[in-house]
């Protein structure tokens, strides 16, 4: 006769079973979809990597190897792009990492008004990208934008400037305009784990006369870093794939080209979608490697914690 804990044991196992079954029945039809929607597009430009393709004719396509591929890590203006995609992640991430904690914190105590702040605070992010970056081109014009005519006015410049087509100033200009945007986003999440710390701490630390400054990083960001590393490789992984806002502000020049834009200028312009699908197959796999390695090394340092 088996003893209760093996019964148990068992039904516990075989209802595990069933769970995972089910699991499986309700994921099928949404793995399936996304399998058509997203693996066959990725599949056919990894094929397409491999050949000679041309847009012109894809029928005519010839298996040429790692040619493509060699043709890419050649091209002085593909690592132009890397370096470009690589520094924009970096700047806009991290500041719109730090905007994000500041407001957060901010929207996180209680006053009046806190709650039409919060919806107001959304309003860059609700906005498509394409319509922000539209808007913000028109306020970096060199002849009637608005930029110019603030930074006139108070003396900080004496001519105006073409901020969207001087490659420095254009850099900066996309910076600015997606920080804009995407700051929401990163207030939004920092905001919703802030909302789930418990006061109690905060509570100890204020009777042991700890300074605010001594409780936010001894107290809050210890606790955030968890949440905190989950907003930021969301944000690393859109700002690394980011396509729209140089194109807007900047109509695709090769100084101020990300990564997605070569790989669009060589399909579309250049009509090579063999060497094409090559660079946005070094892109996938540039933030593939990247995605792994920075949840490795965070997985670790909090494992270490």
């Amino acid at each position: 006769m088996a003893s209760p804990a093996t019964s148990l044991k068992g039904g516990t196992s075989a209802l595990s079973r069933v769970r995972t079954r089910a699991a499986w029945l309700f994921l099928t039809p949404t793995l399936l979809v996304m399998g058509l929607v997203a693996g066959w597009p990725l599949g056919r430009t990894f094929w397409f990597s491999f050949t000679d393709a041309n847009l012109t004719d894809l029928a005519a396509s010839r298996f040429v190897g790692l040619d493509s591929l060699r043709q890419v890590l050649e091209d002085p203006d593909w690592w132009t792009t890397v370096w470009t995609t690589f520094r924009f992640a970096g700047v806009s991430v991290l500041l719109e990492t730090v905007l994000g904690m500041v407001i957060a914190l901010s929207l996180n105590a209680k006053f009046r008004g806190r709650g039409v702040l919060r919806a107001a605070m959304l309003v860059p992010w609700a906005i498509p990208t394409v319509v922000s970056a539209r808007m913000w081109e028109w306020m970096f014009n060199d002849i009637y934008g608005v930029i110019n005519a603030m930074l006139l006015s108070v003396g900080a410049i004496s001519e105006s400037l073409a901020w969207t087509a001087e490659p420095g100033l254009a850099f900066g200009a996309v910076v600015a305009v997606d920080v804009w945007k995407t700051t929401p986003f990163m207030t939004l999440l920092i905001l919703a784990a802030l909302q789930m710390l418990p006061g109690e701490v905060y509570e100890a630390a204020r009777i042991d006369g700890a300074s605010p400054i001594r409780v936010f990083f001894q107290v809050t960001l210890p606790m955030l870093k968890g949440p905190l590393m989950v907003a930021v490789i969301f944000r690393i992984l859109d700002a690394l794939r980011v396509f729209d806002i140089f194109f807007v502000l900047t109509g695709g020049g090769t100084e101020t080209m990300p990564m997605a834009g070569y790989a669009r200028q060589r399909m579309f312009e250049y009509q090579e979608i063999g060497v094409g699908s090559a660079a946005a197959s070094l892109l996938f796999a540039l933030i593939a490697v990247f995605t792994a390695l920075y949840m490795v090394v965070g997985r670790v340092k909090l494992e270490g914690e």
